[in-house]
């Protein structure tokens, strides 16, 4: 299948309005994903003779998502021809486009090959499909996590939020020095080609987004400091839609899988297609990386399975590179790098390898039959939030509009994370070929009280009650760690001990991004260890 593969999948029965509470929080879910990656897809039967290939690639790029765009570009410009292998699909969107499921009609485009959905309140089967949503089961964790070109880009509601130094120190201690560097044009070069803006006042003025307004007002009674969200949207879709121009998608917050009416400004339209457009860069969907392995000439070898859209393996490749750049989302590539510790497929990796993992803090909350009005249709995305300068853990509370409502119910998702410890540990699993996840509860617990206490105020102040939406399921959109700088990579993203071999996503940083959502911070360290290693080892080390 091509790259330009557009999925058109049958729909199967969705959510209706049967566990609409429950779903209604998947409104929030878009205010928290930041990954995405190309790694692992659920074994399905092969045909009977299933052939193998042999590649051969100067530089392999492993996920789409913030890390992978922007090492393809930065590769791309550097004159390095590079091959991207991503485990999903293209997703293309425009005005009034069907590309992606509604909440109200879930349907199997919303998971990555299972037969029903991982997520809360969603009912119904379908045919396992490689659709946009991987959820991983791991003892006292679930990740949800991207599976598409841009990877998480396409379903985050766009939060794109630079921590401050004191809180970029707190959690990624190690690159404490380098922080003015990447203030001083890291981080600007990712608002530029994001085109990142905040809600025009004319539009958080309209009907759609009362309940972004409720909360601006009860916020700084419950102790917090207010501001607008920078997004990366165009918002003369919003008014589009607000005009009657377009189906409703944004003013309904209806976002949680992706963006129908286009507009935003997702990896797979900025960083990546300016890498294609160079005429240096490949990106082949549906190859699931399997393993990565060095063979007996210290070359690099990413083993793939190349799928169709219902799983079934129809190729396999072996892809010797001299330079591999794992960008598969934190999951995905500790999972990949666990992997080939615990098979010794690649000698003498660091030991801190599946450590330091954390969850950014994610809570999210529904705030229910509150004093105030908040409305519906409830508009997005997730365009407003408050801090709270006085914690003692650093934190931030974003507000997320529900997209189902029922009946004479009142309600608005609330989201909370900050910084938390990198206590989580992957470990291999020789029985399943996969490593699993332990993450204990003490490693937020003091941030989940101070991030209660901070929903308990909005309660006394503006009534109603906070509902836990994660009390029976500790649950993560924002998965950092498990290849953390300092133990497993340098401050570049070089995999100690081994040239050639480098982590540029979320894997590296150690749990959390300062209590901010992690997609910026993400691509803001890539920009500037690519920056190190275009002029450092290409023509040296590959």
């Amino acid at each position: 299948m091509s790259d330009n593969t557009s999925p058109h999948p049958a729909s199967a029965p969705g959510v209706g309005r049967r566990k609409v509470l429950g779903a209604a929080a998947l409104g929030g879910l878009g205010a928290a994903l930041g990954s995405g990656g190309a790694a692992h897809a659920a074994p399905s039967p092969a045909p009977a003779r299933v052939r193998t290939i042999e590649q051969r690639e100067r530089a392999v790029v492993i996920g789409t998502g913030f890390g992978g765009g922007v090492t393809a570009l930065r590769l791309a410009r550097a004159g390095v021809r590079t091959l991207v292998l991503e485990r999903g699909l293209r997703w293309p969107t425009g005005p009034n486009a069907t590309t992606f499921p509604r909440i109200a009609n879930v349907d199997r485009r919303s998971t990555w090959l299972s037969d029903r959905s991982g997520l809360p309140g969603i009912p119904g089967t379908w045919e396992p499909y490689t659709g946009l949503i991987e959820t991983l089961k791991g003892q006292g964790m679930t990740i949800n996590c991207g599976a598409a070109v841009g990877g998480g880009s396409l379903m985050y509601h766009g939060m794109t939020l630079q921590p401050t130094a004191e809180y970029f120190a707190q959690s990624i201690p190690m690159m404490a020095g380098d922080y003015a560097e990447l203030n001083r044009w890291a981080y600007p070069t990712v608002a530029q080609m994001l085109k990142i803006t905040t809600i025009p006042d004319d539009i958080l003025a309209t009907d759609p987004y009362k309940s972004s307004r409720l909360f601006m007002d009860v916020a700084p009674q419950a102790g917090l400091e207010t501001f607008k969200v920078p997004l990366p949207i165009d918002w003369s879709f919003v008014r589009g839609e607000l005009a009657g121009r377009y189906e409703p998608t944004y003013i309904t917050s209806d976002l949680a899988f992706g963006v129908n009416n286009g507009g935003k400004h997702s990896i797979d339209v900025t960083y990546l297609a300016a890498a294609q457009a160079t005429g240096r860069v490949r990106v082949e969907t549906l190859h699931v990386v399997r393993d990565i392995s060095m063979d007996l000439l210290r070359r690099w070898v990413v083993h793939v399975d190349r799928i169709d859209t219902d799983g079934v393996l129809q190729e396999r490749k072996r892809i010797v590179a001299d330079a591999v750049f794992l960008n598969a989302g934190s999951p995905g590539t500790t999972r990949l790098m666990v992997k080939a510790k615990g098979k010794n497929l690649i000698p003498n990796l660091p030991d801190a390898i599946g450590t330091q993992w954390g969850n950014n803090g994610d809570r999210i909350y529904q705030w229910v039959q509150m004093n105030g009005e908040p409305g519906f249709p409830q508009g997005g995305p997730a365009c407003v939030g408050g801090r709270d300068p006085d914690s003692s853990i650093p934190l931030t509370i974003i507000h997320a509009g529900s997209p189902l409502l029922p009946p004479g119910i009142k309600a608005m998702v609330v989201v909370g994370f900050g910084i938390n410890q990198p206590a989580g540990t992957w470990t291999y699993d020789a029985a399943k070929d996969d490593a699993q996840l332990t993450w204990p509860a003490s490693g937020d617990a003091e941030l989940q009280a101070l991030i209660r206490a901070r929903m308990d105020e909005f309660v006394r102040v503006g009534g109603g009650q906070m509902i836990d939406t994660n009390a029976r399921e500790n649950s993560t959109w924002h998965a950092l760690g498990g290849v953390p700088m300092g133990g497993a990579v340098d401050r570049f993203g070089r995999v100690l001990g081994h040239r050639g071999l480098y982590v540029l996503d979320g894997a590296r940083i150690p749990g959390s991004t300062g209590a901010c959502n992690p997609s910026m911070t993400i691509a803001a360290l890539a920009e500037h260890s690519m920056a190190t290693i275009v002029r450092q080892d290409i023509g040296r080390v590959f």
